[in-house]
């Protein structure tokens, strides 16, 4: 495995090699795809892409957390989160590349 980051600049010049728009245009659909996502996410809407997954944002309550350096307990105060959930589809291309890889010794 790699590690390596896939940044917005890597995924426009990904539609710009396979979808064949300019590079502008490939920035700009790129660009305008994510705020469209995250727009949705803001408003609290789930996010569906069929065979990738699905972005969630879920309402966590306020709850009592602890400092564990001092032990202090502290209110963690109410707020939202987004996750993730990948599809059955996606979870099964990653295993497969995942068997991939270790059948071929990398």
């Amino acid at each position: 495995m790699s590690g390596r980051t896939v940044t917005r600049a890597d995924l426009c010049e990904a539609v710009y090699q396979k979808v064949g728009l300019s590079r502008s245009e490939s920035s700009e659909l790129v660009e305008k795809v994510l705020s469209e996502i995250a727009d949705c996410l803001v408003a609290g809407e789930s996010v569906k892409l069929s065979s990738f997954g699905s972005f969630v944002v879920r309402s966590k309550g306020e709850r009592i957390g602890r400092n564990p350096k001092t032990g202090e307990e502290v209110p963690i105060l109410p707020r939202r989160v987004m996750v993730f959930k990948p599809s059955n589809v996606l979870k099964k291309r990653i295993n497969e590349t995942m068997m991939g890889a270790s059948e071929s010794g990398d």
